[in-house]
């Protein structure tokens, strides 16, 4: 890259106009470069995926880090004061940098790369309007003293726009020939699977037939009132992808962002639910022999699974992308859950929380084709649908509406339909003799599929969702 740059290149970005100077911002070159230097690698990551350049800082001082980092990137160095600094000092630009002291500033300049993003968008614009000035002064010139055809000059002139343009945008455009490969693989696999889950299982038949699975870029919304099974549903999820049915199928590596629950206490319900152990009577009358092997038997099962859990709370989108981009680079994720979106911080505290919302379900979107992985994401429902006494829609998503049009896959759980609860007695919910509450869990919207609803039981003394006995005889 560095090399066709160097064979096209543009006028000094940084050359002074009409004695102004040019555009440019040192704080968000400072905030983007301490970011580099503390988190661990994820900022560096981002600006190479942008492609920044060192020559894309206004700053000398700046352009020589960024450059020095780059380096030990590329030798697998960990960056930090003391390792920057005597690369720096290797290639000879430790003073022309600010020295030490100015490397050691930056560590503590920033607390956060929370921010990273929005000081690399920043640079970046910077840098460009930079170019815009230098070709515009040097088409001016051009225009001024031109001896040859207008023809070539405006060759020329297009070229240079052509040439900013170019390299503002980062190259998406592929032939045909990949995604065509691509979807007769899954043609192949749909044939060969005809009968299961294409992506990765649900755990449920009826709903693995509506969905084909969880699919790479994927997002996946599940919505529910408090109280209603979000979080159980989501570990059904991730129970399935890590214990996969299919002879063959390996356990997908998955990434569980809890936001409010602690990590123990997420671990209890899972061994709960998988031992099939009541979680109430085992928090109220000591647990029993029984109890007891058939936990340490589930703690057995899930000791090496692929699940990894993040329990930090007060997390904003862009922590838990860079997250995800950490723990994808070290090996490839199959599965992201969050736990839920109304929960995520939002970058900007001052815009409305809708808008806030709204930009948290787009980056989640763009995570789940950012890593070709599906990402379920729980989401809480307003009280409409309880004060008008009907089953949950869409437009009942708390905060934002832009859920809903993000979305590849929106599934509301909702109470048993009146004429299902009087079968089991009467309008109110009442649970059968095992303590299990029937639910819908309404498809509501399959971007690449029908909606319909699943029949579902809850069960909460073991906090999961099973099937009704009738479809299929064991819990899965």
């Amino acid at each position: 890259m560095a090399e066709r740059t160097a064979k096209r290149r543009l006028p000094d970005p940084n050359a002074p106009s009409d004695g102004r100077v040019p555009p440019h911002n040192l704080d968000a070159e400072r905030g983007l470069v301490a970011s580099i230097l503390i988190d661990g690698g994820d900022t560096l990551q981002a600006c190479l995926q942008e492609r920044l350049m060192p020559e894309h800082f206004f700053s000398p001082a700046h352009q020589d880090i960024f450059r020095a980092a780059v380096a030990l990137s590329q030798r697998n160095v960990g960056i930090d004061e003391i390792t920057l600094a005597e690369e720096l000092r290797v290639q000879g630009r430790l003073e022309s940098a600010g020295g030490v002291p100015y490397v050691n500033e930056l560590s503590s300049l920033v607390a956060t790369s929370a921010n990273a993003r929005h000081w690399l968008t920043i640079v970046r614009e910077k840098f460009y309007l930079r170019q815009l000035i230098a070709t515009s002064v040097a088409t001016v010139e051009k225009a001024h003293g031109h001896a040859e055809g207008i023809d070539r000059l405006l060759e020329e002139v297009e070229q240079a726009f052509f040439r900013i343009s170019e390299s503002r945008i980062a190259e998406s455009v592929q032939p045909v020939d990949k995604p065509i490969g691509e979807a007769m693989d899954l043609v192949e696999r749909i044939i060969r699977d005809r009968n299961s889950a294409q992506g990765i299982p649900t755990g449920f038949p009826e709903l693995d037939a509506l969905t084909f699975g969880f699919q790479p870029g994927q997002m996946i919304v599940v919505a529910a009132r408090p109280g209603m099974g979000k979080t159980s549903i989501a570990l059904n999820f991730i129970e399935a992808a890590i214990f996969p049915r299919r002879a063959g199928a390996r356990p997908a590596r998955t990434l569980l962002f809890s936001l409010e629950m602690p990590a123990r206490e997420l671990a209890l319900r899972l061994l709960c639910s998988r031992a099939r152990v009541n979680l109430t009577k085992l928090r109220s009358a000591h647990p029993d022999a029984q109890m007891q092997r058939d936990l340490a038997e589930a703690a057995l099962e899930y000791k090496g699974r692929p699940l990894l859990i993040d329990d930090n709370g007060g997390q904003n989108i862009l922590e838990i992308r860079a997250k995800c981009r950490r723990a994808h680079s070290r090996e490839p994720l199959d599965l992201i859950v969050i736990d839920y979106i109304q929960l995520i911080n939002g970058l900007d505290p001052s815009l409305p929380r809708e808008q806030q919302i709204a930009e948290v379900s787009r980056s989640i979107k763009a995570m789940a084709k950012e890593f070709s992985v599906p990402v379920i994401a729980l989401a809480q429902l307003n009280r409409k649908s309880e004060d008008e006494g009907r089953p949950p829609r869409m437009s009942d998503l708390r905060e934002s509406g832009s859920i809903e049009q993000d979305a590849d896959i929106v599934m509301l759980i909702a109470k048993a339909s009146s004429a299902d609860r009087k079968a089991l007695e009467g309008d109110a919910e009442t649970p059968t003799e095992g303590g299990m509450f029937l639910r819908d869990l309404i498809v509501a919207k399959n971007r690449n599929g029908p909606t319909n609803d699943v029949k579902l039981y809850f069960n909460a003394g073991l906090t999961r969702f099973e099937v009704p006995a009738r479809d299929h005889p064991h819990a899965p």
